[in-house]
């Protein structure tokens, strides 16, 4: 095998060991392709959060069988882990490999060792992605994600600030925390480790410009952490906060134990500290139980919320988990309540990207085409950025001038020496 591609579906935990791998591969050797139909070895990271996410991965590995048939395919990650057998049943599958055993993936599939000599890698992202944890104690009544993935464990966290080092020396500017659950880490390590203490030490990294998290868990956020997300410069004004749902009735159900007045609390003192930041969450349609009124109490609590986005998922039950068992809500409700949230969710993005039509912001540039030097870039506080010309290259900071926002759309400039 001389060339190998990645394919990563779901969260930022699977992005962040899809571009460890992407490392490690080219150190023993083997060309990154972005092109599946041009690799020898195709890498798949799997998801089964959703019942769609299943079907995207099937999907995915049948188009592989017709476009490159003689590929070998690795398939491991969450879906792997819940349905090895199936998946080993596809043609061109060459291995599956369990979510305790894809830490090792490199050193289980190759027998060529690293280069002594590192030459620099093709990155994945123009984006470093660091994973500081994986797992989670918990067991909310629709989640698979302890099933497949198990308890919280920790990263050491010499480990991690290597790892971070090693990104920034790379040239990256931005770096990711990525974790299942974020808030959780350090508390199984001996001695423990609290994730404040782990930010403190990370954004005083020579070199780092700017950190951004992922999904964070309100029930876990401290007014010290709060104060040091609100005041440390370099991290992303940017924060994504797990609720699922807005009726305190249904979060119950779930097994989140969350109020939405906590939850508002928090939000309210992150958006006094960051007046500018995006803030985000997830949103759970059609639990199983949800009335009339559990919507409508979800639906006012996002519209006077400070939230800039949220991801709108139709309830999908899930093998193993309580909920699946459940009296279930008729598919054309949760279809009619999920549009109406994506609409919301819509405008009230609109409404924060246009506040900042004019204004400059400190961005990283995502993509840049050679062909007719058009790129992407995204702000520090997550707006993705479409730009005309760009004469700055991928992973470099540059300052972006917002000029114009549409529905689906964000337009911008690089500035004069950005």
């Amino acid at each position: 095998m001389n060339s190998f591609s990645i394919q990563s579906f779901g969260c930022r935990v699977n992005q962040a060991e899809a571009f460890s791998w992407a490392e490690e591969f080219q150190r023993r050797g083997l060309r990154y392709e972005t092109e599946h139909s041009r690799s020898d070895l195709i890498l798949v990271n799997t998801c089964t959060i959703t019942a769609r996410a299943d079907r995207d991965v099937r999907s995915f590995i049948r188009r592989m069988g017709r476009e490159n048939p003689e590929a070998r395919l690795v398939i491991t990650g969450c879906f792997a882990e819940r349905a090895a057998d199936e998946l080993r049943r596809f043609p061109g599958v060459w291995q599956v490999v369990s979510n305790l055993e894809k830490e090792a993936l490199p050193e289980r599939i190759l027998s060529q060792p690293p280069q002594e000599e590192k030459t620099r890698s093709r990155p994945f992202r123009s984006r470093a992605l660091v994973k500081i944890q994986d797992g989670c104690d918990f067991g909310c009544t629709f989640c698979v994600v302890p099933l497949v993935r198990g308890k919280s464990v920790s990263y050491a966290k010499r480990k991690i600030l290597d790892n971070v080092r090693a990104m920034v020396e790379q040239g990256f500017k931005e770096v990711v925390l990525a974790g299942v659950h974020l808030a959780l880490y350090g508390r199984d390590l001996d001695p423990p480790v609290s994730f404040l203490e782990l930010l403190q030490e990370i954004t005083a990294v020579d070199g780092l410009h700017r950190l951004r998290l992922t999904s964070l868990d309100p029930r876990f956020m401290d007014e010290e952490l709060l104060k040091h997300l609100v005041t440390d410069p370099r991290i992303c004004p940017h924060l994504h906060l797990s609720l699922q749902h807005g009726s305190d009735r249904i979060i119950a159900r779930m097994g989140r134990r969350i109020k939405t007045a906590d939850y508002e609390r928090i939000i309210a003192r992150l958006r006094r500290g960051l007046p500018r930041a995006s803030l985000g969450t997830d949103i759970i349609v059609g639990f199983p139980g949800e009335t009339d009124e559990d919507f409508a109490v979800m639906e006012a609590f996002l519209e006077r919320s400070p939230l800039t986005y949220f991801h709108v998922f139709s309830f999908s039950p899930r093998p193993g988990t309580p909920a699946a068992a459940w009296t279930q809500v008729h598919p054309e409700t949760k279809k009619e309540r999920a549009t109406s949230l994506r609409a919301l969710a819509r405008k009230k993005n609109l409404e924060f990207r246009r506040g900042f039509i004019g204004q400059v912001l400190e961005s990283v540039v995502i993509t840049r085409s050679a062909a007719d030097r058009s790129g992407r870039a995204l702000t520090d506080n997550y707006i993705d950025v479409s730009l005309a010309e760009c004469h700055v290259p991928e992973m470099e900071l540059a300052g972006i001038k917002i000029t114009d926002v549409s529905g689906g759309n964000t337009r911008g400039e690089v500035r004069p020496g950005g």
